[in-house]
Formats: C-alpha cells, sequence, structure tokens
C-alpha cells in the first residue's frame, strides 16, 4: 500500500510539474521573448485580425494574388500533404486542372501543394505569373503592380537560408491600401 501512495504522489508531483508548471513557464517566456510569433503572428488592418503571416489564405478572386495550393483546402487543423505519388491519376489530373487555371508557364509550385498545405509565400517567379491578371482586375499599371512585388520579395532567411520569397497575405494586403 505504501508504494501506491507513493507512486499515486510521483504521479501527482510529475503531472504538476509537466503538465502545469513547465507550459506555463514555457509560455511565459514565449510571450516575453517573442509578443508576436507566441501569439500566432497574427496580421491586423485597422485593429482587426485579418490572417496570420505564417499560414496561408485561400484568395480565389482575380483581384488578388494566389497563394499555392492545399491539399487541405488551407485549414490547418487537417493541414497536410496529399500523399499522392507520381504514378496516381488523381495527382496528374490536379495539376491539369493548376495548369489550366495557372497556364501553361506556371511555376511547378503552383501546381503542387506544399508539404503543410499552409505555405504563405510563394516565389518572386510565381508572383510575376500572376501580376498581369491582378493588375487587369484591378486596373492598375503593370509597373505599379511589378513594383509591389518588388517591395514585398523577402530575402532569404539571415541572407544565405531559403530563396527569396514573397508573403501573400502582405502582398494582399498592400494591394488593398492603394485603393
Amino acid at each position: 500500500m505504501k508504494t501506491i501512495i507513493q507512486a499515486f504522489r510521483l504521479i501527482i508531483l510529475l503531472t504538476l510539474l509537466t503538465g502545469v508548471a513547465y507550459p506555463v513557464a514555457v509560455t511565459v517566456v514565449a510571450r516575453l521573448a517573442f509578443p508576436n510569433q507566441a501569439s500566432g503572428s497574427v496580421v491586423k488592418r485597422d485593429g482587426q485580425p485579418v490572417g496570420s503571416a505564417l499560414l496561408a489564405q485561400k484568395f480565389e478572386s482575380p483581384r488578388y494574388f494566389w497563394a499555392r495550393p492545399s491539399a487541405g483546402d488551407y485549414a490547418t487543423v487537417p493541414s497536410g500533404a496529399s500523399n499522392l505519388g507520381p504514378t496516381s491519376e488523381a495527382l496528374k489530373k490536379a495539376i491539369a486542372e493548376r495548369r489550366a487555371k495557372f497556364g501553361a508557364d506556371a511555376p511547378v509550385e503552383m501546381l503542387t501543394a506544399s508539404g503543410s498545405g499552409l505555405d504563405p509565400h510563394i516565389s518572386p517567379q510565381a508572383a510575376a505569373q500572376q501580376i498581369a491578371r491582378v493588375a487587369e482586375a484591378r486596373k492598375l499599371d503593370l509597373a505599379r503592380v511589378t513594383a509591389l512585388v518588388a517591395e514585398t520579395t523577402e530575402p532569404p532567411q539571415w541572407g544565405i537560408f531559403g530563396e527569396p520569397r514573397v508573403n501573400v497575405l502582405a502582398l494582399n494586403l498592400r494591394l488593398d491600401a492603394l485603393k
């Protein structure tokens, strides 16, 4: 009986340490050291949340730049890859549909979904491929939209990791601000 009581006390102690104290400590440190990231990197417009800088959103209007396709329809809970292989007829059909939507010269990233299905960035080439459509839909000068894409292009992380990229939400918010 003594062993059972000791085991029960140990379970309670470890539950409090690992299930309460540790998560609270990590949350407090994260909110102090990285407040924006710890809160989900929420992007606000006029004080209202409009999305996250870290998650793709579905933009379908021709007035907006479109993110990479998502196997999970941009839903955060069931996010993930489609797990379709190169011999999959479903994948071939999806790529053919996306090629029809984005054009024959579409970058590969616009034809295939990202691993998470929530990649918020596209390449400058994928953004450039959409400039004419967006400029026409918004009745804007091509040069202005091209300059906006260049302004919102982010360099590789710390100058060495990855490739230049464009955050689709940030670009679309800048477009909306043009009026």
